[in-house]
């Protein structure tokens, strides 16, 4: 028996250690382009030096070694019989089941965004932020993010609440803030509603206390060189940085499977496309029944990856016993030296003020969370 698994990232590696767990002998093949794992989550800390490029890559052979797993250094082209076979630039695989956690795409479609760096984009961006922060005297630095206007969720604000506070106290700790502008934009009058009705006014609060410049509630029109561009007006920026909103995996569409408005494979609550048996999805390509302000980070990519697992292996044994998704938003919103804690269920919200404890958490959560795939 062959289980498929597309993707490298945190979905796909919770649920490589979960089918295993659970079916000691099935054959499990994992279609990525690379075997590297990147820690998404610590790229905050590039540009302040907190962390380097390389503490942040993790080579996963060991790891597939240790899961007996067998990689296949591939690009994924389609899906095709009802989920059981990946179509890669490898030829055609089969599969007794699938697990679809490849990641999601930006939608990269405003006029000039490529004069915009987009943080989550991996390493090489926030590398380019650190090298043209230090070469920068003065200026005006703009940090925002956008969305899906078709998949509310299909969003990821959080880094840019970070790279936003954590570029302030950078600035501050290197005695050059009052020679630079941040400004914060979006296109929506309370950006971080999501994380619960009661954020965006801290959120705004804080920065008002950190000399922050917002400009909110104005659709996005474009961008230029040195200029960000809304319904609302323009202003100049000598560093841009936008998280745009998110959509599904390139091949999506030479497949059949489900799509939602926003262009996300449709799933159930059990994490199960919808339609096609033995397929499951877990991350930023699925679009999952739920609350909409239910999350695209790490945390919950692992939720859906247990579920996804868990339900996939009932299936092949036929035990009928099936979880479903428990949605749950957790973030630390880093600010170099202090972390805000915001946990979000359907019971409601927890925000903690600012504390040097939630920065050292974040830290340890890092070195806990990679010592397992090192």
């Amino acid at each position: 028996m062959k289980i498929a698994i597309l993707g490298t990232g945190f979905a796909a590696l919770t649920a490589i250690k979960q089918v295993r767990k659970q079916l000691k002998d099935v054959t499990i093949q994992v279609f990525s382009p690379n075997q590297n794992l990147i820690y998404l989550p610590s790229l905050i800390w590039v540009p302040s030096k907190i962390r380097q490029p390389d503490d942040l890559k993790v080579d996963l052979h060991n790891f597939f070694n240790r899961q007996r797993v067998e990689f296949v250094q591939s690009q994924v082209e389609s899906i095709k019989d009802g989920g059981r076979t990946v179509v890669t630039d490898r030829g055609e695989f089969s599969n007794d089941g699938l697990i679809i956690a490849s990641g999601g795409r930006f939608i990269k479609k405003l006029p000039g965004i490529e004069h915009a760096i987009t943080p989550c984009e991996g390493i090489p961006a926030v590398e380019k932020i650190r090298d043209q922060l230090e070469a920068m005297e003065s200026g005006t630095i703009a940090i925002g993010f956008g969305g899906n206007p078709n998949e509310p969720a299909a969003m990821r604000g959080g880094p840019m609440f970070e790279f936003l506070f954590g570029i302030d106290t950078l600035l501050r700790q290197q005695g050059r803030r009052d020679k630079f502008k941040i400004i914060f934009f979006n296109p929506a009058p309370e950006p971080g509603k999501r994380l619960g009705a009661k954020v965006p006014a801290k959120m705004q609060i804080m920065m008002a206390k950190k000399n922050i410049e917002t400009h909110l509630g104005h659709k996005m029109v474009g961008f230029e060189a040195n200029k960000v561009q809304t319904e609302g007006g323009e202003f100049q920026a000598d560093l841009i940085l936008f998280m745009p909103g998110m959509t599904g995996p390139a091949w999506l569409e030479n497949t059949d499977l489900p799509k939602s408005a926003g262009d996300m494979i449709v799933a159930d609550e059990f994490a199960q496309v919808k339609g096609f048996d033995k397929t499951y999805v877990a991350g930023d390509a699925g679009s999952f029944e739920g609350p909409d302000w239910q999350p695209k980070q790490a945390h919950a990519a692992d939720i859906q990856a247990k579920v996804a697992a868990h339900n996939l292996v009932a299936d092949i044994k036929q035990t009928g016993k099936k979880q479903k998704i428990k949605h749950e938003l957790v973030c630390i919103v880093d600010t170099l030296t202090h972390g805000l804690l915001i946990r979000r269920t359907e019971k409601g919200t927890l925000m903690l003020p600012p504390c040097r404890l939630m920065h050292y958490a974040k830290r340890f959560f890092e070195w806990w969370y990679l010592r397992s795939y090192r």
